[in-house]
């Protein structure tokens, strides 16, 4: 399992990048390995200022259907639209071309919540 140690985490499994006031958001390689073969991302946020905690979006694999959290207030200034024709990167590449937003944070002091990657690392191994 590939948890990198320069992206934060939450307990909801989303990774994030951190870049100046934008932060890059996906699904981590646990999440994808647990949800198995994706088949489709909705992102119906795009323009949107979401609150932590809501949901911006979904992923249908081809068992079930999992909704995804906001890891940080913020608007979804981007969507990665080749997921659109290729959801399957989310579990090739989880942390590269299976991106899935990028947000324009707006309330900095929420970073502080967010998992490192030991601590990820904790909360997936139990």
């Amino acid at each position: 399992m590939n948890i990198p140690a320069e992206l934060k985490y939450t307990k909801d499994h989303e990774w994030i990048q951190i870049e100046g006031n934008i932060a890059t958001v996906g699904i981590t390689d646990f999440a994808q390995g647990e949800l198995g073969d994706i088949v489709y991302v909705d992102v119906d946020s795009l323009d949107d200022t979401v609150g932590e905690g809501d949901v911006f979006g979904s992923v249908e694999a081809v068992k079930t259907v999992s909704d995804l959290f906001m890891p940080l207030s913020g608007e979804v200034i981007a969507f990665n639209e080749t997921l659109e024709d290729a959801p399957e990167l989310v579990n090739t590449d989880p942390y590269g071309k299976g991106w899935m937003i990028k947000i324009e944070i707006s309330d900095n002091s929420q970073i502080e919540k967010l998992l490192n990657a030991e601590a990820y690392q904790k909360l997936v191994k139990g």
